[in-house]
């Protein structure tokens, strides 16, 4: 039963994907732990080639309809792509499990990383769903603060394994002055480029599954399209409290999980 919950996960992942342009990463690794019962480090890295391979099948959609600020999504790439490989191919594999016992209790790797997803997400989270009005402008001697907080992003992204829409695209309607719409439509190329390179970070140290992992990939490959084609049909200002309160809830679920169960 989990077994097929999971691979409907798979869809919904894409569907997410298409509709927010950042909230499938945040269903994969959950379904990949908590349905399909793998181990934290390699879910993260099978979500960072699922999340990656669908969104660009979606990125190429959204580039037809003029939907992606490419320049804009290169300058943000860059930085944070250096941050997600250098996390994989370093940072993770030296994290201790467990990290630390506490009288009979312990703190496992799996879980500390879960825990900063959730806290990732939650402040994501309510930056999203805030009814802010200021305008940030980024000015010129900004520049260097700017790549540095991309990178550190980057760093962020390949400890959690998620693609990291749900940090990009705040940054891109504040810092860019991007539309929620194109928001989205910019953040898949950004995912696209920052998962793909971070999960060549994982092929020298983990084993793949490839047939489970293109089987899962392709299911969320078809779900992207139908969630192109519903978000058309959603105004941006709903677009963005859906993409809020989704994030708040799946951060909930795993606090839950993590926590008390």
């Amino acid at each position: 039963m989990f077994e097929i919950l999971g691979y409907v996960g798979a869809l919904l992942i894409g569907i997410v994907l298409g509709i927010t342009g950042g909230g499938g990463s945040i269903l994969t690794v959950p379904i990949l732990v908590y349905l399909l019962h793998l181990d934290f480090v390699i879910a993260s890295a099978y979500s960072l080639f699922i999340v990656g391979t669908t969104s660009a099948f979606g990125s190429f959609q959204n580039f037809k309809n003029g939907s992606i600020a490419v320049k804009t999504a290169l300058q943000f790439a860059i930085p944070s792509v250096l941050g997600v490989y250098l996390s994989r191919k370093f940072l993770v594999p030296t994290i201790p499990d467990p990290l630390f016992y506490f009288g009979s209790l312990q703190l496992t790797k799996g879980t500390f990383l879960m825990l900063i997803f959730a806290v990732v997400m939650l402040k994501a989270a309510i930056s999203m769903l805030k009814e802010s009005k200021v305008i940030v402008k980024v000015e010129p001697q900004n520049k260097y603060w700017l790549i540095l907080q991309l990178f550190l992003v980057g760093i962020l992204i390949g400890l959690i394994g998620a693609g990291g829409g749900f940090l990009i695209i705040p940054a891109l309607m504040k810092l860019a002055k991007l539309p929620i719409r194109k928001a989205i439509g910019t953040s898949l190329l950004i995912i696209t480029i920052n998962s793909l390179i971070g999960f060549l970070g994982d092929l020298q140290t983990s084993d793949i599954d490839w047939s489970f992992l293109l089987l899962f990939t392709s299911l969320s490959v078809i779900g992207i399209f139908i969630g192109l084609y519903i978000q058309k049909y959603l105004n941006e200002k709903r677009l963005k409290k859906i993409f809020g309160f989704f994030v708040l809830a799946m951060a909930v679920v795993i606090i839950y999980k993590e926590v008390f169960s």
